[in-house]
């Protein structure tokens, strides 16, 4: 398996693995609605292969939480037949790795902590954040790649339009 930066020409066919693993249910989910709202990183966003076939994606995007800068991850999807075997994890550490380097603190997602919690996210405390739309509190997560970097943190999660 390869992990690779997600480029242009790989915008469609993970539109497509999308379309495949979370079908037309995906429109109305409240992070969906967000992230359909502002472009993802490139740079920050990577594909899982399997010689050339496209089996995983991850993608971030910039937001913020009140007034902190954040990144918004998801979604997160492998090929079912490539399930259990590491990938999405796999995608996860790289985006949070190439995120910390480029200097991010935070990133947030909506996803089960169970799975999420061995990459180092976190339930966001009740009312410390909301996001536009119905989303389970429970269900919202928060990984500092900057120790302390959630200290203080509170408010409306948004697209951040004046991200570079």
């Amino acid at each position: 398996m390869t992990i690779l930066v997600e480029t242009a020409d790989d915008v469609m066919a993970v539109e497509r693995l999308h379309e495949r693993t979370f079908g037309p249910g995906r429109f109305a989910k409240s992070a969906y609605r967000l992230r359909e709202r502002m472009p993802h990183r490139l740079d920050l966003s990577f594909t899982a292969r399997i010689g050339t076939l496209l089996v995983g994606s991850v993608r971030l995007s910039p937001i913020r939480v009140g007034t902190t800068k954040a990144l918004l991850l998801g979604p997160l999807t492998v090929e079912p037949p490539f399930r259990e075997r590491g990938i999405g994890y796999a995608l996860i550490e790289r985006a949070l790795a190439e995120a910390r380097s480029a200097g991010h603190q935070l990133v947030v997602l909506v996803g089960d902590e169970p799975y999420y919690r061995k990459a180092g996210f976190r339930p966001i405390p009740k009312g410390r954040a909301t996001m536009p739309g119905p989303v389970d509190p429970e269900r919202l997560l928060v990984c500092e790649l900057k120790e302390g970097a959630f200290e203080g943190v509170s408010g409306s999660i948004r697209p951040d339009w004046n991200a570079g």
